[in-house]
């Protein structure tokens, strides 16, 4: 369970108002939850382009699929 803080933020409303058009969230806390979590999806996924799966063969897939524990 994620930890929850309350806390006080100056923020500009006018960009609030953009992201939450953007992200079609609902409410200032939902739209700055949204984008604080799309900051990081977006990190993740620059971060796994910057990646090289050369050798990611089929094969290899094949031996760490059989490999993983659920």
């Amino acid at each position: 369970m994620p930890v929850i803080k309350r806390t006080s933020l100056n923020l500009d409303f006018d960009l609030v108002a953009q992201a939450r058009e953007a992200l079609g969230s609902n409410g200032t806390t939902d739209t700055v939850h949204r984008a604080l979590e799309e900051v990081v999806r977006h990190e993740k996924l620059r971060w796994l382009a910057e990646r090289d799966f050369s050798e990611l063969t089929p094969e290899k897939l094949r031996e760490l699929r059989a490999t993983r524990i659920w």
